[in-house]
């Protein structure tokens, strides 16, 4: 399962509960160490889980350029996907800057992923005295509207507060646990036990499988933990230097389905030198959601009239596409790049040219 929310909403805190030990690092800070995505697994009610805690990539105070290398480590953890993405947000009264958190979420993550979702509320305590975290979901439209998304899925926890109250009571983290872990083993049935993946996620857990065995054949018995380890963190930064060439958007696009930049970029893809596995599977998710994001356009073209608003989008789409255009050619530079600041460089040369 991967733990996805803004800075602070309490997602290492859950982790910590869910593993039922102090595993993770709370409190986090943009600049600490602890702000990187780490997995951990562990046995968990006769469970199996793998546990993936990220740094906040729906944060709106954060530049986003920042986040690149914890998006491109998230890939490699979470490859070839995960059965579950747990959507953490906290029981507050919705500011303006909740409001844009959960839109950024709503805009990055397609109809897909939000099958293997399930929102979790931290911070139980400030739920008011006999209510349920669904009467709080109910007062709020746009919370209200991401939890039917995820097919009704949500849950209230309180890291802090609940650990010791009676196991069957409403406010307390066992009884709320028990409630989260059977919505899960239900999510994964309904599922058919598949996880979700696209072809981002295939293509990295591909290079980490070639990876393995290269490792294996060169360090004799060292073990399989490691060996997997070892291959993440190779690909990891194999991968960060190749994506340095393309935008946040893209990338966090097409881990979740969903892409920012989008134009006609079909032509664009056909004028690669050299595909790689990577750059198709990106190009893929952008192409596809090409065709979406032009469908009003389309229509009112094919139908002989061109209004204000369609000249609009289409010309949105060509700068798009001019932007895609220059992450491609940039990524098709950077392959031969040892570092990210060397990526950085070819691709700008590229794009100038």
């Amino acid at each position: 399962m991967v733990l996805l929310g803004k800075t602070g909403s309490g997602k290492s805190s859950l982790a910590n509960t869910i593993c039922g030990d102090q595993l993770f690092t709370t409190n986090h800070t943009i600049n600490s160490e602890t702000s990187l995505c780490k997995a951990i697994t562990r046995s968990v009610g006769g469970r199996n889980l793998t546990v993936i805690d990220t740094p906040g990539f729906f944060d709106t105070d954060r530049p986003e350029e920042d986040m690149k290398p914890e998006i491109v480590r998230c890939i490699t953890e979470c490859a070839p996907g995960p059965h579950v993405f747990l959507i953490v947000l906290k029981v507050e009264k919705f500011t303006e800057h909740e409001k844009a958190v959960v839109e950024k979420i709503c805009t990055y993550f397609s109809e897909d992923v939000l099958k293997y979702a399930v929102v979790v509320f931290t911070h139980g305590d400030q739920l008011p005295d006999g209510a349920q975290i669904e009467e709080f979901v109910g007062d709020n439209k746009l919370v209200s509207e991401l939890v039917k998304k995820c097919g009704g899925r949500c849950h209230i926890m309180d890291n802090k507060y609940w650990n010791n109250k009676p196991q069957e009571e409403y406010r307390s983290n066992p009884f709320q646990m028990e409630r989260l872990l059977q919505t899960i083993d239900t999510l994964v049935m309904e599922n058919e036990g598949k996880c979700y993946t696209n072809d981002l996620l295939q293509a990295a857990e591909e290079e980490i499988k070639e990876e393995e065995e290269n490792i294996r054949l060169a360090s004799g018995n060292l073990p399989e933990a490691d060996i997997r380890e070892k291959a993440k963190r190779r690909v990891a930064d194999r991968l960060l230097i190749r994506c340095t060439a393309l935008g946040v958007g893209v990338l966090l696009g097409a881990i979740f389905g969903v892409v920012v930049m989008v134009g006609a970029v079909l032509t664009v893809l056909q004028e690669s030198s050299k595909p790689v596995k990577l750059r198709k599977a990106v190009g893929k998710t952008v192409a596809a959601s090409a065709g979406m994001a032009l469908g009003i356009g389309g229509t009112a073209l094919g139908g002989g009239v061109v209004p204000a608003a369609t000249c609009l989008s289409v010309t949105a789409a060509a700068a798009a596409t001019g932007a895609v255009k220059g992450a491609l050619a940039g990524y098709d530079v950077a392959e031969g790049a040892e570092t990210p600041k060397e990526a950085a460089q070819k691709t700008a040369e590229a794009v100038k040219n």
